[in-house]
Protein backbone atom coordinates (compact mmCIF):
# COMPACT_ATOMS: atom_id res chain seq x y z
CA UNK A 1 0.00 0.00 0.00
CA UNK A 2 2.85 2.33 0.72
CA UNK A 3 4.19 1.61 -2.41
CA UNK A 4 1.17 2.87 -4.17
CA UNK A 5 1.39 6.41 -2.21
CA UNK A 6 5.00 6.38 -2.88
CA UNK A 7 4.84 5.97 -6.65
CA UNK A 8 1.49 8.19 -6.75
CA UNK A 9 3.92 11.13 -4.85
CA UNK A 10 6.34 10.82 -7.40
CA UNK A 11 4.14 10.95 -10.98
CA UNK A 12 5.24 14.84 -12.51
CA UNK A 13 1.78 16.82 -12.32
CA UNK A 14 0.07 14.87 -9.71
CA UNK A 15 -1.88 17.34 -6.94
CA UNK A 16 0.66 18.47 -4.46
CA UNK A 17 -0.77 20.19 -1.17
CA UNK A 18 0.80 23.45 -0.76
CA UNK A 19 1.52 24.80 2.73
CA UNK A 20 -0.56 28.31 1.65
CA UNK A 21 -3.73 26.41 1.01
CA UNK A 22 -4.76 27.53 4.26
CA UNK A 23 -4.69 30.73 3.66
CA UNK A 24 -6.10 30.46 0.22
CA UNK A 25 -9.64 29.19 1.98
CA UNK A 26 -9.20 31.76 4.36
CA UNK A 27 -9.45 34.19 1.47
CA UNK A 28 -11.65 32.84 -0.38
CA UNK A 29 -14.54 32.92 3.04
CA UNK A 30 -13.53 36.35 3.54
CA UNK A 31 -13.86 37.03 -0.33
CA UNK A 32 -17.66 35.41 0.08
CA UNK A 33 -18.64 36.74 3.32
CA UNK A 34 -17.75 39.95 1.71
CA UNK A 35 -19.77 39.69 -1.60
CA UNK A 36 -22.74 38.38 0.39
CA UNK A 37 -23.06 42.08 2.58
CA UNK A 38 -22.98 43.89 -0.23
CA UNK A 39 -25.52 41.90 -2.11
CA UNK A 40 -28.12 41.03 0.89
CA UNK A 41 -27.56 42.58 3.78
CA UNK A 42 -26.32 45.94 2.86
CA UNK A 43 -29.49 46.63 0.99
CA UNK A 44 -31.69 45.19 3.56
CA UNK A 45 -30.32 47.59 6.42
CA UNK A 46 -30.28 50.69 4.10
CA UNK A 47 -34.15 49.97 2.97
CA UNK A 48 -34.50 49.52 7.18
CA UNK A 49 -33.18 53.08 7.53
CA UNK A 50 -34.93 54.97 5.09
CA UNK A 51 -38.58 53.56 6.42
CA UNK A 52 -37.34 54.20 9.59
CA UNK A 53 -36.97 57.76 8.49
CA UNK A 54 -40.15 58.23 6.84
CA UNK A 55 -41.87 56.90 9.86
CA UNK A 56 -39.91 59.28 11.79
CA UNK A 57 -41.03 62.61 9.56
CA UNK A 58 -44.78 61.39 9.48
CA UNK A 59 -47.03 64.57 10.69
CA UNK A 60 -50.75 64.74 11.51
CA UNK A 61 -52.78 64.96 8.16
CA UNK A 62 -50.33 62.10 6.28
CA UNK A 63 -52.30 60.16 4.41
CA UNK A 64 -50.54 56.19 4.47
CA UNK A 65 -50.72 52.53 3.84
CA UNK A 66 -50.33 50.31 6.94
CA UNK A 67 -48.85 46.79 6.52
CA UNK A 68 -52.28 44.72 6.16
CA UNK A 69 -53.61 47.29 3.56
CA UNK A 70 -55.51 49.48 5.14
CA UNK A 71 -55.34 53.27 4.15
CA UNK A 72 -55.87 56.42 5.92
CA UNK A 73 -54.93 59.94 7.26
CA UNK A 74 -52.79 60.11 10.45
CA UNK A 75 -55.42 62.14 12.61
CA UNK A 76 -52.99 61.96 15.66
CA UNK A 77 -49.61 61.15 16.55
CA UNK A 78 -48.99 59.46 19.96
CA UNK A 79 -45.18 57.91 21.30
CA UNK A 80 -45.39 54.72 19.98
CA UNK A 81 -48.50 55.14 17.97
CA UNK A 82 -50.79 56.90 15.49
CA UNK A 83 -54.51 57.27 15.60
CA UNK A 84 -55.86 56.75 11.94
CA UNK A 85 -58.73 57.79 10.36
CA UNK A 86 -60.52 55.26 7.68
CA UNK A 87 -63.64 56.43 7.27
CA UNK A 88 -65.59 59.78 8.00
CA UNK A 89 -66.50 58.31 12.23
CA UNK A 90 -64.33 56.00 12.32
CA UNK A 91 -60.70 56.24 13.50
CA UNK A 92 -57.63 52.96 14.73
CA UNK A 93 -55.03 53.36 16.24
CA UNK A 94 -51.51 51.93 14.99
CA UNK A 95 -48.03 50.99 16.14
CA UNK A 96 -46.07 52.81 14.36
CA UNK A 97 -43.94 49.74 12.92
CA UNK A 98 -47.48 48.82 10.60
CA UNK A 99 -46.87 52.01 8.61
CA UNK A 100 -45.51 50.80 5.61
CA UNK A 101 -45.72 53.94 3.16
CA UNK A 102 -46.77 57.47 2.85
CA UNK A 103 -49.13 58.30 -0.21
CA UNK A 104 -49.27 61.28 -1.49
CA UNK A 105 -52.22 63.91 -1.74
CA UNK A 106 -52.85 63.71 -4.41
CA UNK A 107 -53.53 60.04 -4.81
CA UNK A 108 -57.23 59.33 -4.36
CA UNK A 109 -58.29 56.03 -2.26
CA UNK A 110 -61.29 54.13 -3.67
Amino acid sequence: MDAIFFIAESIPGAPQQSAGSGWQMLIIYVLLFTGMWFLLIAPQRKKQRNQLKMIEELQTGDKVVTTSGIIGTIANVKASKFILKIADDTKIEIFRSYIQAKLDKSEKSE
